[in-house]
């Protein structure tokens, strides 16, 4: 299986450096990206240019291959430690032992397959495994019980012990493999989508600005094309040429991907740009009208073959709330429990360093608009507050709202590790139990904040808790302006439901540990 995962990976590398020696050779510069219809290189900023001269990849199915090339890898070392540990703890003896590490070896990677696990054909599944996790953990149940009748047919002294460390051992050890797989496919710059964007407006740079800030998608932006260019100079990328001209800009510029972000251009000019990019085997993502409200869509209908999405009207049953209450309360006392000797450590940290309160509370907007205490560990010296007005004209955020400054002089140095991993914020833990908060949710507003908001969005938001981490803390914390916060906070009200807390919570991981927005 090792060996079948290297040849792949290996063909994979070959593609790409075959297409390389194509582009090379049909006279395109490599010194920088090639000029736009009118001759120039408008919006664009000197880091277009060294992203011309990186490897870049011939399309997307390449890129997937190596990934799940990887991904097999990785099974088939989760199986054979996973089968080592099977062994020890059913207490395996002699020849026992590499039967129970083959037959995890093959048995995993072969039970993934048939579940779909290497189906990593989309940005989500390369970006993250998060949607994967439920059927990995299905399938490592359901492992077990093959694994019990062979130790039990071995005669193994404890099959029970080692049926239960193969469905526990292997969930642990293949996530954690498959997650340092996709780490691995990240670092390598000759899998990045050279990706074009189509539309030049307020859509198109948002989505640029998200493109750039979420650099697991492995998505390099090389330029833009509209008929009708406006706010060029806005995006650092270049305004390549015109729709009519798609065709030959996505063979002279190498196009991996292309995505559409609203133009000017008539519909019928739209449907041309995306037959092109289909005709040459180039994907397209495409920013639907009235993105902002779409994330709680949940299902597609079609009238007459014309495709519907349909937004579900948010309802908060008695049972609804009563299981999101149970997780809190659940995980919130097991969090603490687990975490104690941790809340110790900082805590002395925190006093050793400077003089003040260890822990710091802030009024907040809770549910209903009732105001509640937000505990936090102090990151900064104390009487910072004080301090505010006198650093106005350091903030970093123009909304006239938010206040931040990524490097604030009233931070700590204990307090600046603790931001980078949120640690600061496990006292909301105690929030959390008392009913002040829950683990997902809205962004809890300092009262200045919530004053500004309109009295619609407010009123939809305030129907939940407040949460611990929620998507604008998946999206990028700090880094999200004001407006786009609370739109999430909306939909997330808006399109709630049991299984989407669950999804926020194990993709609040990997953006924690990323450190993006951190500060």
């Amino acid at each position: 299986m090792d060996e079948v995962g290297t040849k792949s990976l290996a063909n994979a590398h070959s593609t790409l450096e075959g297409r390389r020696t194509r582009s090379g050779a049909n006279g395109t510069s490599f010194k920088g990206l090639p000029r736009g219809k009118s001759g120039d290189r408008n919006g664009a900023s000197p880091a277009v240019d060294e992203l011309a001269q990186q490897p870049y990849s011939s399309s997307s199915r390449p890129r997937f291959l190596a990934l799940r090339s990887l991904l097999i890898r990785a099974d088939v070392t989760a199986g054979v430690v996973t089968g080592a540990l099977v062994a020890l703890v059913a207490g395996a003896t002699g020849l026992q032992v590499p039967l129970l590490i083959l037959a995890m070896a093959l048995l995993w990677p072969c039970m993934g397959a048939a579940s779909g696990l290497y189906a990593v054909d989309d940005l989500r599944r390369w970006a993250s495994g998060i949607t994967e996790a439920p059927t990995l953990i299905l399938i490592c149940s359901v492992l077990s019980w093959p694994i019990f009748f062979l130790l039990q047919a071995m005669s193994t002294p404890h099959p029970t012990a080692g049926a239960l460390g193969a469905g526990l051992g292997l969930a642990a050890t293949a996530s954690t493999a498959r997650a340092l797989a996709r780490m691995q496919a990240h670092r390598r710059r000759v899998l990045r989508d050279r990706t074009l964007v189509v539309g030049s407006g307020q859509v198109a740079q948002r989505l640029v600005r998200r493109v750039r800030g979420h650099d697991e998608l492995g998505l390099t932006p090389i330029g833009f094309v509209d008929d009708d260019a406006h706010s060029v100079g806005a995006f650092g990328l270049p305004h390549l040429g015109g729709l009519a001209e798609l065709g030959e800009l996505l063979r002279l510029h190498r196009v991996d991907r292309v995505m559409v972000a609203f133009s000017r251009a008539g519909h019928e000019e739209l449907l041309g740009c995306i037959r092109t990019c289909r005709d040459q085997g180039i994907p397209v993502d495409v920013v639907p009208r009235l993105f902002e409200l779409l994330d709680g869509a949940r299902k597609v209908n079609q009238i007459g073959g014309m495709p519907l999405l349909s937004l579900d009207t948010p309802s908060f049953s008695g049972t609804s709330r009563a299981a999101k209450r149970a997780l809190d309360i659940a995980a919130a006392g097991i969090g603490l429990a687990m975490l104690s000797p941790l809340l110790l450590l900082i805590a002395l940290l925190i006093k050793l360093e400077s003089r003040g309160p260890i822990l710091f509370s802030q009024e907040r907007m809770g549910r209903g608009e009732s105001v509640f205490r937000l505990l936090k560990f102090r990151s900064m010296l104390a009487g910072s507050d004080a301090r505010k007005e006198l650093l106005l004209a350091e903030n970093d955020i123009s909304d006239g709202v938010m206040f931040k400054i990524h490097a604030d002089p009233r931070v700590t140095r204990v307090g600046r590790v603790l931001r980078r991993l949120s640690l600061d914020e496990i006292p909301q833990l105690f929030n959390v139990l008392r009913g002040e908060m829950s683990l997902v949710g809205p962004r809890p507003l300092v009262l200045p904040e919530a004053r500004a908001l309109p009295a619609g969005w407010q009123a939809r938001r305030v129907d939940l808790r407040p949460g611990l981490t929620g998507p604008w803390q998946v999206a990028g914390r700090s880094d999200i302006p004001f407006d786009e916060m609370i739109s999430f906070d909306y939909l997330y009200v808006s399109g709630w439901s049991l299984a989407r807390d669950v999804e926020i919570l194990l993709a609040t991981v990997p953006a924690v540990l990323s450190g993006r927005g951190a500060y």
